[in-house]
């Protein structure tokens, strides 16, 4: 009997070890990177050509122009600081892999975070970029003729992901595509950018793929641009634009070539759904030059938080009717059946969670909105089922809806 009590307590003991020791394990969190360490760069200042990886937790310095050689990599895991001094730019012929998470985004600024103080992605000749969870801001840098640089821009036949990032206070394009790129674009904040010029979203000459749950305020030119060529037609560029938030665009570029929510020309097509336009210079132009035949259109919500606003781009300066520029006169879109379509000053409001009513804002401007929808919102399950049940880009469908 002694034999077998003394068996059971050491049983027992033993138990209770494996216990305590699995519950420690539980309470041990471990960071698993987003991309493997392949050739980790040491922290610190770097230039020239570079390949390899940033890794999480560093901070970097980029002191001069750097170069990503076709065939390299670079690549970075969550968590890391980038310092950009010197107006410096990377350019990237081979792959561009950048993947933060919610908990630990990426970070690249300038040293003095400033608008306009480093050149950017320059991926015209990419192999492939993936931007993920990732803060950009204060690009647009001058070029050495004095011209304000694209912030990411990709001109090849490659797949381009720019998912779930930020981009604030640029100059310039913010993402640009062109020459076939494979977009996926999706659930990413765009605020403040474009000095006097500059799409927010601007696809060419045949691009293709989706364009949604972006938010778009305060773009110097148009949320999302699309054109194909007007002396060569194929391939053409043929978007998804669905589910934007599109917020008080056009107004830094003005009356010279005022800027949309979307706008859609040069042989380009598009399926245009669910998006919500607030106080544009212009809400959706289908130019007389566009795929009008393809191009399908609807369940888009249009709203002016003031009647007219003055255009200060020009002298003297001009009243704007913000809803006659709903579908602008120039422009062979048309109201459609799905549409809602703001008659006056709280008429199809989208009741945003905070909105401060700023039509205009300059580059580089602070902004504390939220465009959540609030309970009793009329952009509330008003979607084209193909792309959502909801208007905007926060909907009910938190898989799909922004994340920021």
């Amino acid at each position: 009997m002694k034999t077998r009590k003394l068996s059971f307590l050491l049983f027992a003991a033993g138990i209770t070890v494996l216990v305590a020791s699995c519950s420690k394990k539980d309470t041990t969190t471990v960071i698993t990177p987003t991309v493997p360490a392949s050739n980790p760069i040491a922290p610190g200042s770097i230039s020239g050509f570079v390949k390899g990886t940033f890794t999480t937790g560093n901070t970097y310095t980029i002191t001069a122009d750097l170069t990503v050689k076709p065939g390299d990599t670079l690549a970075a895991q969550q968590g890391v600081t980038v310092i950009v001094k010197n107006n410096a730019q990377v350019n990237i012929a081979g792959v561009l892999l950048l993947v933060g998470t919610a908990d630990q985004p990426i970070s690249f600024n300038s040293d003095s975070n400033t608008p306009g103080s480093w050149g950017g992605f320059q991926c015209d000749s990419a192999q492939s970029v993936t931007v993920k969870w990732v803060k950009i801001a204060n690009t647009g840098g001058p070029d050495p003729s004095g011209g304000p640089r694209k912030s990411l821009f990709v001109a090849a036949p490659v797949n381009v992901d720019i998912e779930d990032s930020w981009f604030t206070n640029g100059q310039d394009d913010i993402i640009r595509c062109q020459a076939g790129a494979r977009v996926t674009i999706l659930r990413n904040t765009i605020q403040c950018s474009g000095s006097t010029d500059g799409e927010a979203i601007n696809l060419k000459s045949g691009v293709v793929g989706d364009v949604g749950y972006n938010v778009v305020y305060s773009q110097a030119g148009t949320g999302v641009k699309l054109e194909t060529s007007s002396t060569a037609p194929f391939p053409q560029t043929v978007v998804n634009v669905f589910n934007n938030t599109l917020v008080s665009n056009g107004w830094r570029r003005g009356a010279a070539e005022p800027g949309r929510g979307v706008s859609v020309g040069l042989n380009a097509k598009a399926n245009i759904y669910n998006n919500v336009m607030v106080d544009n210079y212009q809400g959706l132009e289908l130019f007389t030059d566009a795929d009008t035949v393809n191009t399908k259109y609807g369940n888009n919500l249009f709203y002016a938080s003031i009647d007219n606003y003055s255009d200060t781009t020009v002298h003297p300066n001009i009243s704007i009717p913000l809803r006659s520029n709903f579908y602008p006169g120039d422009g062979v879109g048309k109201p459609q059946a799905s549409d809602l379509i703001s008659t006056a000053v709280g008429d199809k409001d989208p009741m945003f969670k905070s909105f401060d009513g700023k039509v205009a804002t300059p580059n580089g401007a602070a902004t504390s909105n939220d465009y959540h929808l609030q309970t009793g919102s009329p952009a509330i399950g008003k979607g084209n089922a193909t792309y959502g049940v909801d208007l905007g880009a926060y909907t009910s469908d938190a898989t799909k809806s922004n994340k920021h």
